[in-house]
């Protein structure tokens, strides 16, 4: 086995989990199994090389100049990748150039542009569980963002929902035992020692640079230490010596903010909508104007984290309305944004030593920009005085990067164009000889024509031998003495004099010197850029808080949304709502607006009409009028008052889950239950079509059960809105005095239906199903065939049957069993188990069903 043999395989017995890029020259090489992994998801030539006496082993590599793009393709193909770079200088290391690891590139730990979602962040996050706790800790290295906290395990699944990691750490063996479900979370395992307490404690506090971790918050909180000390500790060991730039760790409490699992996240179409689930129908585009990439993340986060905060949500809406209310502000605001480049991940990236000089001249200009945007926001009053503060100017960073980076950079250090003139008076020097002496060069060639006498001479440089003179070998004969033969070519002689060997010696040395010292100078510059890190981070938060603030009151003026009044009290009321998405794609004034009003009196509306006629619209509507409300942003409608919620549910649309054998019905049942044992009086609830999966018997019974579940049940009785095709639900307004019915109307002329899309009060007694099949492009003959089919079926089955078309409109299904009288029904109830509430609800029920039936 050869040296270099045994050099890989130690390296690569630290780094079994990774594919290891072994740098060898101009090739990042890959041996073995990664080798046949490599060229397969790369699609690259499998070779091989003799590493040893009968030893042939196989290789893939790629170059390292193009390192990148590979690297891409393999991360995002779900794979790790460990960087062995050469640690010594080939050309003066005497045997094995020195090798190791520098860096193990996993989905939480990148920072390459192209693997990066500029408009979100990328999360590493870490869990500790003991019991029913759970610590979760996350960190996005690119923005610095840090930030860990406690919860009861059941609501993991919701706050890895929210933060959506692109990888999650947690402790050998636990993966398996793990119910983190509802999403495909990448988990990585690591050494259990890594999540010790007391370890993860010492690797926090040396991080922070701290003694304690008091000033933090979290010295009570042992499971979230010892998820942040496990982040760490993975960052020390992928990262290796590059520096992260995480200076502070946020502890939070889940308490202060709406919890919004994925069902609802996707059901409102929170981040991507339509049926290809894209970002262009989704209600973060509907609201989204921001101007750069940290207020495009800020944004996005605050999206999918209502507040329960009446004080921040007032807050924020005040710097919306200040920015609302002043045009003229809010454009300059939208001009100085534009020019603002990503000062989060710059700045990461500086700080790691990986900034590229065009990145430090982005940053330049991002910087410039503050002392302008805080004299904008001086001008907005007092009332975001808060803000102007976070607005930290930088000017020594700023005359800093003016004075030592150039203009037009080349595109790597080292080319001696990157540190401007002036700035080091040992790079002008260089640069002075290394241009004298290939000036000299250059005017040699000339200088020798006249000399010799041929025409043809030409000056030469090549990696190998250097600068040289070339003269066909049919001259060769005039040629001066001092002429010495350096190469022989086929029609040619090289050659060289002492004059061009001193010169050549001069140029190289230069050269070398030059790119060395231009190396130096510039991490010099970016490690006084460093420094300030902490001060940049925080002006870097406050231009996004900014960008959000003047992008949402920008959006409220070309959406035409108002200031929605939010308060702790039990009422939500909206007049003339509309859906922010929905009113995008239709035409200007397509969009029917409609009323909405939930309280205790109202809290659980049963909306009936036909399909396609914009009861789901209706109640998701309601849902995301209430959720921007709580995320600080004006709302779609002509006036809002939001009664806090803590909560919004949703159940809607019919889907399956083939992977772990439930049906339709199941998905339905399941998730129905879910919100029926979490909901609280303080949640909004939306249920569209309850039962609609089974028969009819069972799906009205179930979706009859369900309303009565959550308006007595004295845990519950939230604010609900219930979308139905069970017009015969609408009975349950007589009997119980928090239900209400509402309708979408419809007109017909003739044989022709239409839809108006409005919400009245008052229920449906027609579902309208076959016109609507028709509608949707059904084949006529499938169409008449329905209208004799359903005529038949209501003709045979009288009032027994469910659901009326162009008969007898007041043909319902009766609510109760047919025969069961009111003693049977008073000898079934458990009294012992019911509520007073549960109780008196009950006998408001027996008493109206005996006045129907006297």
């Amino acid at each position: 086995m050869t040296p270099i043999r045994r050099q890989y395989l130690k390296i690569k017995e630290a780094y079994r989990d990774s594919i290891v890029l072994f740098r060898m020259g101009d090739f990042y090489e890959t041996f073995d199994e990664d080798a046949h992994l490599v060229a397969r998801e790369l699609d690259i030539t499998l070779t091989g090389r003799s590493l040893g006496k009968n030893l042939r082993v196989p290789m893939a590599g790629v170059p390292a100049h193009s390192l990148e793009p590979y690297l891409v393709r393999l991360v995002r193909k779900g794979h790790q990748v460990a960087i062995c770079e050469q640690l010594s200088d080939p050309a003066t290391s005497k045997g094995l150039v020195d090798r190791d690891v520098v860096r193990v590139v996993t989905p939480g730990t990148v920072f390459e542009d192209s693997l990066l979602d500029r408009q979100a962040n990328n999360y590493l996050a870490a869990l500790a569980v003991d019991g029913g706790q759970a610590g979760l800790a996350y960190a996005d290295i690119t923005t610095g963002e840090f930030a860990a906290t406690e919860l009861p395990i059941d609501q993991l699944p919701l706050e890895l929902g929210r933060i959506s990691p692109s990888e999650v750490l947690v402790p050998d063996g636990m993966a398996a035992v793990l119910d983190i479900s509802g999403e495909s979370w990448r988990l990585t395992s690591m050494d259990d020692r890594g999540f010790d307490f007391e370890r993860a404690t010492t690797s926090l506090l040396s991080h922070l640079h701290a003694r304690t971790l008091e000033s933090f918050g979290c010295e009570r909180l042992p499971l979230a230490v010892t998820a942040a000390g496990a982040i760490v500790e993975y960052l020390d060991r992928t990262r290796k010596s590059s520096r992260v730039q995480l200076n502070n760790l946020a502890v939070y409490s889940t308490r202060r903010f709406m919890s919004l699992d994925a069902r609802t996240r996707r059901n409102l179409e929170l981040f991507e909508g339509g049926r290809g689930r894209e970002r262009e129908f989704s209600l973060l585009a509907a609201i989204d104007r921001t101007r750069t990439s940290l207020g495009a993340r800020l944004l996005r986060r605050r999206l999918g984290q209502p507040l329960l905060d009446l004080a921040e949500v007032e807050r924020r809406l005040e710097a919306v309305d200040l920015l609302y209310r002043n045009g003229i502000v809010r454009a300059e605001v939208a001009t100085a944004l534009s020019g603002v480049a990503d000062l989060e991940r710059v700045t990461g990236r500086v700080v790691a030593g990986s900034a590229a000089p065009r990145e430090l001249l982005a940053l330049k200009a991002g910087l410039a920009a503050i002392p302008g945007l805080r004299e904008r926001v001086d001008a907005l009053g007092p009332e975001m005085q808060w803000l102007r503060n976070e607005l930290v100017p930088v000017p020594e960073v700023v005359a800093l990067i003016e004075a030592g980076i150039e203009p037009e950079p080349s595109g790597s250090v080292g080319d001696g164009n990157v540190i401007r003139l002036g700035f080091s008076a040992e790079i002008d020097q260089l640069k002075d000889a290394s241009v004298n002496a290939r000036q000299y060069i250059a005017g040699l060639e000339q200088k020798e024509r006249e000399r010799t006498g041929i025409r043809s001479l030409k000056v030469g440089y090549n990696q190998v031998f250097g600068y040289y003179i070339e003269v066909s070998k049919s001259q060769t004969a005039s040629l001066p003495d001092d002429y010495i033969r350096r190469q022989t070519l086929t029609n040619a002689e090289r050659y060289i004099v002492p004059e061009l060997k001193e010169y050549e010696s001069v140029a190289l040395n230069a050269r070398e010197r030059l790119a060395a010292e231009e190396e130096e100078v510039y991490r010099r510059v970016c490690g006084q850029v460093a420094e300030s890190a902490a001060v940049i981070m925080r002006s870097s938060y406050a231009i996004a808080q900014l960008d959000v603030v003047a992008g949402l009151a920008q959006a409220a003026v070309d959406n035409g949304y108002v200031k929605p009044v939010v308060d702790d009290g039990p009422v939500i009321r909206v007049r003339d709502g509309r859906h922010p998405v929905v009113e995008r794609v239709l035409p200007t004034g397509r969009y029917v607006p409609n009323d909405v009003e939930l309280s205790g009196e109202a809290r659980v509306l049963v909306i009936t009409g036909p399909n396609m006629a914009g009861k789901s619209t209706y109640i998701r509507q309601v849902a995301l009028i209430t959720l921007l409300a709580q995320m600080g942003s004006f709302v779609p409608a002509a006036e809002a008052h939001i009664g806090l919620v803590d909560r919004i549910f949703t159940r809607v649309g019919l889907q399956d889950d083939l992977a772990t054998g439930q049906s339709t019905f199941m998905v339905e049942m399941v998730e129905t239950a879910a919100i029926l044992n979490q909901a609280t009086p303080r949640s909004l609830v939306i249920l569209d079509e309850i039962g609609r999966g089974t028969s009819t018997y069972d799906g009205l019974s179930i979706a009859r059960s369900v309303i009565e579940h959550i308006h007595s049940d004295p845990r519950l009785g939230c604010k609900t809105l219930f979308a139905t095709h069970y017009h015969e639900l609408t009975q349950l307004a007589s009997s119980l005095p928090g239900v209400r019915n509402l309708s979408v109307a419809v007109t017909e002329e003739g044989s022709d239906v239409v839809f108006l899309h409005q919400i009245v009060p008052g229920g449906a007694d027609r579902s309208y199903g076959v016109h609507v099949a028709r509608l949707a492009g059904m084949p006529p003959g499938v169409v008449n065939r329905a209208w004799e089919v359903l005529d038949d079926m209501e003709a045979r089955h009288g009032a027994g049957q469910v659901g009326t078309g162009r008969g007898n409109p007041s043909q319902q299904l009766s609510l109760f069993a047919p025969g069961q009288d009111l003693t049977d029904t008073v000898k079934s109830l458990d009294l012992s188990s019911m509520t007073p509430i549960e109780a008196l609800n009950k006998l408001y029920e027996l008493q109206e069903r005996a006045r129907d039936s006297g």
